[in-house]
């Protein structure tokens, strides 16, 4: 009895400290609201509203977006995992895909929440400065005028939100620390297990730090193990994952007879696109000149970027030859996948990375690193130039930044679990094991042929529900090894008109295929009745016969070329689907040559049809199906198939 008055005198005098610090928390509308399949889910929408500066009484307030998504056995104490998103500046409510049939909810409540000033939450520190930076990369200019411009558009932001009365000094780990103990304190949870992603994984040890009690489990993916050293590596990190891909390659015999000499075509590229960058089309929604130009910078980031994702890893010796023979069309459909690289809150990003991480890492330490690497030619801009970013951003800053003291971790009782990536190509495989060696109960698990977070696949996963779960029980560290190896991508026919189609198809625009679906429907009625005519020989001409027989030939040719091409289009998106952003696999160029055979057919129809036309009876309804197969041939252009 004595235990639970302690305990509940504990619980009343933290929440009463919360709520002295003006904190509180409101339900809201969905966040989703043309999410249908979310509205059939048990899912509270939440705003925890917080002091902007926790040190500040007269501080602003902000809110916090939170997404909790009920445990699916309906328990009503239920524990809770907390997740914390990366970036750092990426919504972590967004995710709520890879999460609302995540295992872990059997049995748990899992909170999302957009960490201040991202997504959801209010303010949003310049949510446009992502877009800036592309249209930036987009231009044919040299990397100090990238750099120059860079750095202009996050100081205007900087400006921007000093005029509104942010305190951009307030946004950082502790800050964010203290929000989520705040949270856990109003929900009504003693404690829970918590989640951390990519930079995620170091807000993650900063709050265990500050708040062991709050902790039941920990599993960092992908962590941060040194922040110190998270800019200065960067380059080592990169070019050690992407020396796997050259090592296996070559090891692999259909890899290496494709792409021979992939290391040196690599390297080899980075020079030719120096002299020669490649410009190609996109879309004006993407990029509002329409035009997007490729230097050398734009290359290293493309093909580490692709070193997070297992299927990307597939394609990099695909990719790396595609720009080598700088292949326009195939370039220019990668755009849209290299805009969402810059998708996140870059306020955010750079109030935190100029508040807590660029100033621990020294850039003489980074070019140091960089210069090991001739071919590289001074390591990646786009992270290098946050340095200058980040100098001109605390330029008056009178405060000295230090490290957050993460030494007390070590005295941590609650289980930790680790992931690491084999291909991860910003918090390497290394991480892994330093990360778990802080604490007393630290298990790393690899994810082997896997890159950024792999805990987010299916069999990282199931490792996490049974950790989280089973604290106390023999975690299978192995568990990744049954994880299909990398099986590089190769003998693809390429053809621009591919990603299209896809595109389309995925996106179904009913105004724009409307016309598409009411050819086929009239094509398919044409087929049917003239087959059962022609067989009841109601036609006495050869004229009326010839006609019908190359229409109905024509209509089931085109028809099956379509089916045939979306029926790829599924099997190739299963498998990898960044495959279709140059093309289908060679075992499907039969579909290519059903739908020349096509074009020829339709083009002798319509000659025979307009050349007879005078003696062919009916002939309102053979010109209506001869224009519903225009109208798919019309289709297949506007793509690109032919």
């Amino acid at each position: 009895m004595k235990n639970i008055v302690v305990m509940v005198l504990f619980v009343l005098c933290c929440f009463t400290s919360i709520q002295g610090q003006n904190t509180s928390i409101e339900e809201t509308e969905t966040f989703f609201p043309n999410a249908d399949v979310l509205k059939e889910d048990t899912i509270e929408y939440k705003f925890l509203s917080v002091p902007e500066n926790w040190d500040d009484p007269k501080s602003n307030t902000i809110k916090i977006a939170v997404c909790i998504l009920k445990n699916k056995s309906n328990k009503a104490n239920a524990d809770a995992v907390v997740f914390i998103q990366g970036g750092p500046g990426a919504s972590g409510v967004q995710n709520i895909r890879s999460w609302y049939r995540h295992p872990l909810r059997e049995k748990n409540d899992i909170v999302l929440f957009d960490i201040r000033g991202t997504g959801f939450s209010e303010p949003r520190l310049c949510p446009d400065l992502g877009k800036k930076f592309m249209e930036i990369l987009a231009k044919n200019q040299s990397e100090t005028e990238d750099e120059k411009q860079k750095t202009a558009e996050a100081l205007f932001c900087k400006q921007d939100l000093l005029n509104q009365g942010v305190d951009i000094e307030a946004y950082n780990s502790l800050s964010v620390s203290r929000d989520l103990h705040a949270l856990k304190t109003l929900l009504g949870y003693s404690n829970w297990h918590v989640y951390g992603a990519s930079y995620g994984t170091y807000m993650a040890q900063v709050y265990t730090s500050m708040f062991p009690k709050d902790i039941k489990t920990l599993s960092l993916d992908s962590p941060i193990s040194e922040i110190s050293t998270y800019y200065t590596k960067n380059t080592t990190n990169y070019i050690s994952s992407l020396s796997k891909v050259f090592k296996r390659c070559l090891s692999d015999s259909d890899c290496h007879n494709q792409y021979p000499d992939l290391e040196t075509i690599y390297y080899k590229t980075i020079a030719d696109l120096e002299e020669h960058p490649i410009t190609v089309k996109v879309d004006k929604k993407i990029i509002a000149s329409g035009e997007f130009t490729y230097n050398s910078e734009d290359f290293k980031i493309a093909i580490q970027q692709a070193l997070y994702n297992k299927k990307l890893v597939e394609v990099i010796p695909l990719l790396i030859y595609q720009f080598h023979e700088r292949n326009e069309d195939a370039l220019g459909n990668l755009v849209a996948a290299f805009s969402s690289l810059l998708g996140m809150d870059y306020g955010v990003y750079f109030c935190v990375s100029c508040n807590e991480t660029l100033p621990n890492n020294k850039i003489s330490e980074y070019q140091t690193d960089a210069s090991k690497y001739k071919g590289l030619k001074g390591g990646v801009a786009f992270y290098k130039s946050d340095f200058k970013v980040c100098e001109k951003w605390n330029l008056n800053r009178q405060d000295t930044i230090v490290p957050h003291d993460l030494s007390k971790l070590s005295s941590i009782s609650s289980p930790v679990l680790v992931f690491s990536g084999e291909y991860d190509p910003i918090t390497p495989l290394t991480n892994g094991d330093k990360v778990a060696r802080k604490f007393k109960k630290g298990y790393t698990v690899v994810g082997h042929n896997l890159g950024h977070v792999p805990g987010f696949t299916r069999t990282g996963s199931k490792v996490a529900e049974f950790f989280i779960n089973n604290p106390n029980k023999q975690l299978d560290i192995s568990a990744f090894k049954k994880e299909a190896t990398i099986d590089f991508v190769g003998g693809v026919a390429l053809n621009p008109g591919v990603s299209k189609v896809g595109n389309n198809l995925s996106k179904i625009n009913l105004v724009f295929l409307l016309p598409l679906f009411v050819a086929l429907l009239i094509m398919f009625v044409f087929i049917f009745t003239y087959v059962i005519k022609l067989i009841r020989k109601k036609y006495k001409t050869n004229s009326d016969k010839i006609i019908r027989v190359l229409s109905i030939l024509t209509s089931i040719v085109g028809i099956t070329g379509l089916i045939s091409l979306v029926l790829a289009l599924t099997k190739v998106a299963g498998q990898n689907y960044f495959v279709l952003a140059f093309g289908l696999p060679e075992n499907f160029n039969y579909i290519f040559t059903v739908l020349l055979i096509f074009s020829a057919l339709l083009f002798i129809t319509m000659l025979y049809f307009i050349v007879r036309i005078k003696i062919i009876n009916d002939r309102s309804i053979v010109f209506s199906v001869l224009f519903s197969n225009i109208l798919l041939v019309t289709y297949l252009f506007y793509w690109g198939i032919l």
